[in-house]
C-alpha cells in the first residue's frame, strides 16, 4: 500500500472510500493477501488508526450506517481487536516491560552470536530462499505495510521454521510498520508463539499460504516446520495476574497548560481546549523509541507529518520537540510558564516509557502531567482481562454505550 499523506484528511479520505466494502465484501475476502499495491479487500488504515487521524468509533459507526449491525460484524470485530490489545496490555504492563527488556538481551546476544546475526540479516534481507517469506520481509521494508494474514505466517516462520528469537521479529516490523503499535505488535507476536492464548501457537500452513494467496505462493512439503511446540515453557509462570487500570490525572482549568502532541493521539481538537489556560504547544518525535536499531525512514517521515498536520488542526505554533533527554519536558514546560503539561493518553510502550523516565524533573518543577482519555478506551479496556471472546461479547453494549447505531 502507498500513503501519501499523514493526514486526518488524507485518513478520513481513505474510510470514506472503503465504507462500500466494510460489509459482506470484507466479510468474504478480508483474509486474502494480493501482494504489493493490491490490497484492495481491507481497508489500509490501520497507519491513521495507530495516530488517531481517524478513529475507531468513527469507523464503525460508518460501517454500521453503511451496512447495519449484522453485514459489518465481521469488520468491526477487527477495529475492536485494535482496542482490545491496547486494555490487555493495560491491565497487564508487565508484560510490556517483559518485552523491552528481553529484546534488549536478544539484541546483545545479536551482537555477539555471529551465526544468529547472520540468519536474523538474511531474513530482514529477504533472502532466505523460502518465496513466500522473503517477499514478504521485502514488502514490509519498502512499503511499511503488511496484511495481517502476512503478518501471522511471517510471525510464524520466522519463529518456528527459521528457529529465530520472537521478539527480535517483533523488533523488525516495529521498525518497519506505518502502524507499528506496541500493544497489538507485541501481543500479535505473542499470540502466535503461543504465549497470549497459551499452549495454542499459530502454525504457518503450506496449504493455507496457497490459498489466501490466490497460488501466488505454493511452499512445498518440508519448506515450513511441521510439528511446532509453543513457546510457553520460556515464561513457566505463566500471565501476569490481572491490575487495575491506570487512573490518568484529569487536567485542572485553574493551572496554565502547555499541549503535548504525541504520535499516539494526533487529534487534540476532540478534546475541550477552549477551558483551558494554555501558554504553549510542541509535538513529542518519538519514532526512535520504538528500538535500539535504525527506525525506518518512512516510519519517521509518517510520524513526524502527523504531528505536523495535528498541530495545525489545533491551531498551535507548535515547538517541535525530540524525545531524547526526558529532563527536556519539565525545561518546555516551564519556559512556557506552564504548571501542567496536558496531552492525550499514553498507553504502554516506549513513549509511555520515556514519559515515566521524565516524571521526576516534572515533578521537581511542580508540573504535572494530565491526560485526556477517550470514551471508546473506557468503554472497552475494562472488559480486556482475557481472550478476545470476553469483548466481542461486549461489542452490542459498546456499540449502543457509545451512541453509534
Amino acid at each position: 500500500m502507498h500513503y501519501q499523506d499523514a493526514t486526518r484528511a488524507a485518513g478520513e479520505a481513505r474510510m470514506a472510500a472503503f465504507i462500500p466494502r466494510m460489509g459482506r465484501h470484507y466479510a468474504a475476502r478480508r483474509n486474502f493477501d494480493h501482494g504489493p499495491d493490491q490490497h484492495r479487500d481491507v481497508s489500509g488504515l490501520s497507519p491513521y488508526l495507530r495516530r488517531r487521524l481517524v478513529l475507531e468509533e468513527d469507523v464503525v459507526a460508518a460501517a454500521l450506517a453503511a451496512h447495519g449491525p449484522e453485514q459489518a460484524e465481521k469488520f468491526i470485530q477487527e477495529v475492536v481487536w485494535r482496542g482490545y490489545f491496547k486494555g490487555w496490555l493495560e491491565r497487564r504492563p508487565g508484560i510490556w516491560a517483559s518485552y523491552r527488556d528481553g529484546v534488549a538481551h536478544d539484541m546483545a546476544a545479536l551482537e555477539r552470536d555471529r551465526a544468529l546475526r547472520a540468519s536474523v540479516a538474511q531474513a530482514e534481507a529477504g533472502t532466505t530462499g523460502l518465496a513466500c517469506f522473503d517477499a514478504w520481509a521485502r514488502e514490509l521494508t519498502q512499503t511499511g505495510y503488511l496484511h495481517n494474514h502476512a503478518r501471522m505466517w511471517f510471525a510464524s516462520i520466522w519463529i518456528f521454521t527459521l528457529q529465530l528469537p520472537w521478539r527480535l521479529g517483533a523488533d523488525f516490523f516495529l521498525r518497519h510498520l506505518l502502524d507499528g503499535d506496541p500493544a497489538s505488535n507485541t501481543l500479535g507476536w505473542r499470540w502466535v508463539a503461543g504465549l497470549h492464548t497459551r499452549g495454542k501457537p499459530y502454525v504457518a500452513q503450506g496449504w493455507n499460504i496457497a490459498q489466501f494467496t490466490s497460488g501466488r505462493f505454493t511452499p512445498l512439503q518440508g519448506e515450513l516446520c511441521a510439528s511446532v511446540q509453543g513457546l510457553e515453557a520460556t515464561e513457566p509462570d505463566g500471565l501476569p495476574p490481572v491490575t487495575p487500570l491506570r487512573q490518568p490525572l484529569a487536567p485542572d482549568p485553574a493551572r496554565p497548560a502547555a499541549l503535548l502532541i504525541t504520535e499516539d493521539d494526533c487529534r487534540p481538537e476532540d478534546f475541550d481546549m477552549a477551558a483551558l489556560d494554555i501558554r504553549a504547544a510542541a509535538t513529542l518525535g518519538a519514532s526512535h523509541l520504538r528500538s535500539r536499531r535504525p527506525v525506518a525512514p518512512h516510519v519517521v517521515a509518517f510520524d513526524d507529518g502527523a504531528l505536523q498536520d495535528a498541530a495545525r488542526r489545533a491551531g498551535w505554533q507548535a515547538l517541535a520537540l525530540r524525545a531524547h533527554a526526558p529532563s527536556d519536558l519539565a525545561q518546555w514546560a516551564a519556559k512556557a510558564g506552564a504548571r501542567q503539561i496536558i496531552t492525550p493518553y499514553v498507553p504502554q510502550g516506549p513513549l509511555r516509557d520515556w514519559l515515566q523516565q521524565a516524571a521526576p524533573a516534572l515533578d521537581a518543577a511542580g508540573i504535572a502531567l494530565c491526560e485526556w482519555q477517550r470514551p471508546w478506551d473506557s468503554a472497552i479496556w475494562p472488559h480486556a482481562t482475557a481472550g478476545f471472546f470476553k469483548v466481542k461479547k461486549k461489542i452490542p453494549q459498546i456499540i449502543h454505550q457509545r451512541n453509534l447505531l
